[in-house]
């Protein structure tokens, strides 16, 4: 049951994937969002690609130190010949880090046009990465929820 505070809460959004929330007799804040989208499953756990560039596959692997520190591994595949489109390390595991790999495998490949398949990592559903991929001429591709099989070469890698 919703109290008379909370039917006086108000959520709004700007273009700059910020939302403003407003509370009666509270400061207004202002949280920065990634607004996140899900594809379907394009790919359907089919692992074989006739051509280079026809199929990539994606994921960030995470490391660990002996001294507890982490180390994360964000890497694109091509389902062909199974080679290293790009990679990027890094000490964190951010939206940045999965944008410089694409970033990178773009530089590389820059007419490639495959089929983009992921999970649904924060990174993958964000209205930015979406965009990045409209931008390149792929279509995107994201295993079902919760079954990491159905990226499978990706998360044996």
């Amino acid at each position: 049951m919703r109290t008379a505070l909370q039917s006086k809460t108000h959520i709004q959004s700007n273009e700059n994937n910020q939302v403003e929330i407003s509370h009666p007799q509270r400061k207004t804040k202002l949280h920065k969002i990634y607004a996140r989208t899900a594809a379907e499953n394009l790919l359907y756990r089919n692992f074989v690609a006739e051509n280079l560039n026809e199929k990539w596959l994606t994921d960030v692997t995470e490391f660990k130190y002996e001294n507890g520190d982490k180390m994360y591994l964000s890497a694109i595949l091509d389902l062909k010949d199974k080679s290293v489109i790009s990679y990027v390390i890094g000490h964190r595991n951010d939206n940045q880090l999965a944008f410089a790999t694409f970033d990178t495998a773009i530089q590389k490949y820059p007419d490639a046009k495959p089929l983009f398949h992921s999970d649904h990592g924060y990174q993958y559903t964000s209205k930015v990465f979406r965009a990045k991929l409209d931008v390149a001429g792929m279509t995107q591709s994201m295993s079902r929820a919760d079954c990491c099989i159905d990226n499978g070469p990706m998360e044996a890698f």
